[in-house]
């Protein structure tokens, strides 16, 4: 996910995809402990998306 692609979101829609991204990043963790998780990079994509996020909701309140 691209960083232009949050900017055209509004908070509502920003928080949701947050709130979906921490969800599959715990999902994740829980697949890795338990053998399961093939590609333990896609936690550290999930984390960027997570911070992506967050960045545009701080440039929103801005």
């Amino acid at each position: 996910m691209k960083f232009t692609e949050l900017v055209d979101k509004d908070s509502n829609e920003l928080k949701q995809l947050l709130k979906e991204k921490k969800l599959l990043l715990f999902e994740y963790r829980l697949k890795l402990r338990t053998m399961q998780l093939k590609n333990s990079n896609e936690i550290r994509a999930v984390r960027a998306d997570i911070a992506r996020i967050n960045t545009a909701l701080r440039a929103k309140e801005a």
